[in-house]
């Protein structure tokens, strides 16, 4: 059956195709059907991945939304169908539709928030408390449902960059919490069997001193 909203609107991009660049002027945002983008952000002199956006998600509302430039990089993980939305058609949307209006500021609510977790991680001492901690951060604020879980589209070794920790702390964590039936790398990424429970262990980790365990 044809999509007369993608017939209308729609894109497909493919692996690697630019939707945008942080910097540049942008007139369009972008509602993705299926697929999934990587969002990057330099940082210190370092490109960071702030967001992985899957189905549902959408991006480049900001640069519509306050006239300035592209605030981060949009990169296609996997072939991609997109709705093209231009700064006019969104204005009249958000004009007659309130429900629309308030999507659009639970969602800049929602990644304000992850923001914030972003720092505290990026803050945190310890580099193993790091990769799990961004684990957490992102099953909460971009991971999809599945039946095993909340997945995740990232790698264990891009999620241990982004929060400066080199790749063999990862794969360690990784076995760790594999072993413990937290968190498991699949195909197409990381699934997070139970977002409070990896948060808990964090922190018994943090407080040997009340549990008695490992750290």
């Amino acid at each position: 059956m044809s999509d007369p909203l993608f017939a209308r609107f729609g894109r497909e991009f493919s692996a690697g195709d630019i939707l945008c660049r942080e910097g540049d002027p942008g007139d369009v945002m972008y509602v993705i059907q299926t697929g999934s983008v990587r969002i990057t952000k330099m940082i210190a002199g370092e490109e960071r991945v702030i967001a992985m956006l899957g189905p549902g998600e959408f991006l480049g509302e900001l640069a519509i939304l306050n006239g300035k430039p592209r605030s981060a990089t949009a990169t296609v993980v996997e072939t991609t169908r997109c709705l093209l939305v231009e700064a006019r058609t969104l204005e009249k949307m958000v004009a007659v539709n309130a429900e629309i209006a308030m999507r659009l500021i639970k969602k800049l609510a929602k990644r304000l928030d992850s923001a914030d977790a972003l720092i505290e991680v990026l803050m945190h001492r310890d580099p193993k408390a790091r990769i799990m901690l961004a684990l957490a951060r992102n099953a909460e604020a971009f991971g999809e449902k599945t039946a095993e879980g909340i997945l995740i589209r990232t790698r264990a070794e891009d999620l241990a960059r982004d929060v400066g920790v080199d790749a063999v702390a990862a794969s360690d964590v990784m076995q760790r919490l594999r072993r413990l039936r937290l968190a498991s790398e699949v195909p197409g990424g990381i699934v997070v069997a139970d977002v409070g429970r990896l948060q808990d262990f964090v922190e018994f980790l943090e407080m040997p001193q009340k549990f008695g365990g490992e750290g």
